[in-house]
C-alpha cells in the first residue's frame, strides 16, 4: 500500500472528529468514542496490529487520562462549583467589580486577570462564562464581553487547568515537562502581549478605546507575561496561569487606585459595585480561601520546595500497559499530583466557608455527575492517541508533512494545534491528537521537538477561542442564545491572526538564536 493511501488512513479518526464535530453537529463524546472504534479497527487491518496489543494501548490512554488529567479537572471543578455553592463566589465577584468605573480597567481585571486565574485554576469554559456574566451584570454589551473573554482566554489555555496541557504533552511524547513549559510562554509572548490590546479595542468597539489606557494596559499586560514566562521555567506549568494571573491582578488594582487616568464618558459604568463597602480581611479570606490554599498546596509541594517535594513524589507506582515494543511508563503519583492537593484546598477551603461534609460531597458527586461526557471525550482522545502513536499511525502522518513541507513545517505547527482546538475545543485533547506527530515530523527535520510541541500547545488555545463548545458556553452565560454565528464571526478574525503571528515565531524565534 503507498504511502498516500497510509497517510490519508491514519487521519481518518481525526478527519472524522472534524466531519463529526463541525458539520454533523455530533456530541463530542459521542464523536471521540466512534474516532477509537475506527482507529482500533484501522490499526489493526492496514497497520497489523495485534488485537491485544491495540488494546493494552488504548488501556494504557485511558489510564493516563483518568489519572492525573482528569481527577484534575474535576478537583478543580469541584472547587469552583463550592465556592458557587456556598455563596462566596458573589463575593469575589463584588470585590473584583468595586475596583473602577472605567470599563475598559474593569474588563482587564476581571476577564484579563481574573478570567486567567480562573483559567489556571478550573479552565473548562470557566475563564469564558464567569467573567463574561460579571461583565454583562455591569452593563457591558453581552455580545462584545464574550468576544473580548474568548481572545483573552486561548493562550492561557496552554497551562489551563493547573497545567493539564502541558503535563499531558510531557506524558505523551516523553520530553521534559518544564522545558516544554518554558518553550510554550516563550512562543506565546508576541500574541499573549498583543492580547489585552486588542480585548479593550473589541470591548470599546474600535481603537478610541485605547486612549488614555496605554500605560494601564502595558503594565497589566507585563505583570502577566513575565511572572507567567519565569513561573514556567523555573517551577513548570502548574502554577504559570495563576501567578501570572495573581500578579496582574494585584498590580491593576495597585495602578486603579494610584494611576491617574482621565475619565471618558462613554467608558464609565455607573455602578460599579461596592463590594469593597463593609467587607472585612477575614470575611475577604474565607471567599477567597480555596484558591488560596491550592496555591499554597502547589507551590509548596513543588520542586522547589525539595524537602517537602521528594518525600512524596516517591509515593508512587510506575505501570507499563502497552504489551508490544518499547512501551511507556506511566508513573502514578498518588499524593503529589495536582488532582488531590486541589481536591484537599477544596475540602478545607469549604469547611472555612461553612460547607458540611454533607454538602462538600454533593458538590462533588454533581461535579462528576454532570462532567460524565467530559471524562469519556478525554478518555478516548488518549486511547486514540496511544494506538494511533504505537501503531505507526502517527509516524506516517509526520512523513507525508515532512515530505510536504520541510524545514518550513514549523510556520504551519501552531496551525495544527489550532484545528486540534477548533474540533475538539480542549487543550487537552488537542495535544493527544497531535501531540506526538508535532515531536515526529520535528525529529524528521531535525528541528528542537520540545518547541514545536510549544507550538502544537500554542495552537491549541487559539482553536479553542472559536470552536463551538467555547462560545456555546459564552452565549449561555449572556443569554445570547441563537448568536454563537455573530460571535464566531466576531472572533475568527483574530484566531487567524494570532495563527499566522504563531507561525512566524515559531519558525524565526529559532534562526534567531532565542531556542536552543
Amino acid at each position: 500500500m503507498n504511502s498516500f493511501l497510509m497517510f490519508i488512513l491514519a487521519l481518518a479518526p481525526i478527519i472524522w472528529l472534524i466531519v463529526a464535530m463541525s458539520v454533523l453537529k455530533m456530541a463530542g463524546w459521542k464523536a471521540c468514542l466512534i474516532a477509537l472504534v475506527v482507529t482500533f479497527i484501522e490499526a489493526m487491518a492496514f497497520w497489523k496490529m495485534p488485537f491485544v496489543f491495540a488494546a493494552t494501548a488504548a488501556a494504557e490512554g485511558i489510564a493516563n487520562a483518568l489519572w492525573p488529567i482528569i481527577i484534575v479537572i474535576l478537583a478543580a471543578l469541584f472547587v469552583y462549583n463550592l465556592t458557587v455553592e456556598t455563596g462566596a463566589m458573589e463575593k469575589i465577584k463584588a470585590m473584583l467589580a468595586s475596583v473602577s468605573t472605567d470599563k475598559r480597567v474593569l474588563m482587564l481585571l476581571i476577564a484579563f486577570g481574573f478570567g486567567n486565574f480562573m483559567e489556571g485554576m478550573a479552565g473548562f469554559g470557566t475563564a469564558v462564562a464567569i467573567p463574561a456574566g460579571i461583565l454583562v451584570g455591569l452593563g457591558f454589551n453581552p455580545l462584545l464581553a464574550v468576544v473580548s473573554c474568548l481572545v483573552i482566554n486561548s493562550t492561557p489555555t496552554a497551562f489551563g487547568s493547573v497545567g493539564v496541557p502541558v503535563n499531558t504533552m510531557a506524558n505523551i511524547t516523553g520530553l521534559n515537562v518544564v522545558h516544554i513549559a518554558s518553550y510554550t510562554a516563550l512562543i506565546q509572548i508576541v500574541v499573549q502581549f498583543i492580547i489585552p490590546f486588542v480585548a479593550v479595542i473589541i470591548i470599546g468597539q474600535g481603537t478610541k478605546a485605547l486612549k488614555g489606557l496605554i500605560p494601564f494596559t502595558i503594565i497589566a499586560d507585563l505583570a502577566f507575561i513575565i511572572p507567567e514566562y519565569l513561573t514556567a521555567t523555573f517551577i513548570g506549568p502548574d502554577l504559570a496561569d495563576i501567578i501570572g494571573a495573581i500578579v496582574s491582578m494585584l498590580v491593576m488594582i495597585l495602578c486603579a487606585f494610584k494611576l491617574p487616568m482621565k475619565k471618558i464618558d462613554e467608558f464609565q459604568v455607573e455602578d460599579a459595585g461596592n463590594g469593597l463597602e463593609g467587607l472585612t480581611f477575614g470575611e475577604a479570606f474565607k471567599s477567597w480561601s480555596p484558591f488560596i490554599f491550592v496555591f499554597i498546596f502547589l507551590l509548596g509541594t513543588s520542586k522547589i520546595v525539595p524537602f517537602i517535594h521528594d518525600p512524596l513524589a516517591s509515593i508512587n507506582s510506575p505501570i507499563q500497559f502497552y504489551a508490544g515494543k518499547n512501551p511507556a511508563t506511566l508513573t502514578f503519583y498518588w499524593i503529589n499530583t495536582p488532582g488531590v492537593l486541589i481536591l484537599l484546598a477544596g475540602l478545607i477551603g469549604g469547611a472555612i466557608q461553612g460547607a458540611s461534609f454533607g454538602t462538600m460531597m454533593k458538590v462533588l458527586g454533581n461535579t462528576v455527575k454532570t462532567n460524565v461526557k467530559t471524562i469519556i471525550t478525554i478518555c478516548s482522545v488518549l486511547a486514540v492517541a496511544k494506538i494511533m502513536g504505537y501503531s505507526g499511525m502517527i509516524g506516517d502522518i509526520a512523513k507525508i508533512l515532512v515530505a510536504v513541507t520541510g524545514v518550513y513545517f514549523p510556520l504551519i505547527s501552531p496551525l495544527i494545534g489550532t484545528i486540534g482546538g477548533f474540533v475538539t475545543g480542549s487543550g487537552t485533547s488537542t495535544t493527544a491528537l497531535f501531540g506526538a506527530l508535532q515531536v515526529h515530523t520535528a525529529e524528521a527535520i531535525g528541528a528542537n521537538q520540545t518547541w514545536l510541541a510549544a507550538g502544537n500547545l500554542m495552537g491549541a488555545g487559539l482553536g479553542k477561542m472559536i470552536c463551538p463548545q467555547s462560545i456555546a458556553i459564552g452565549t449561555a452565560a449572556v443569554g445570547l442564545s441563537g448568536a454563537e454565528s455573530k460571535i464566531l464571526s466576531a472572533a475568527v478574525k483574530y484566531t487567524v491572526l494570532f495563527a499566522v503571528i504563531g507561525g512566524i515565531v515559531c519558525f524565526v524565534f529559532p534562526m534567531l538564536g532565542l531556542v536552543g
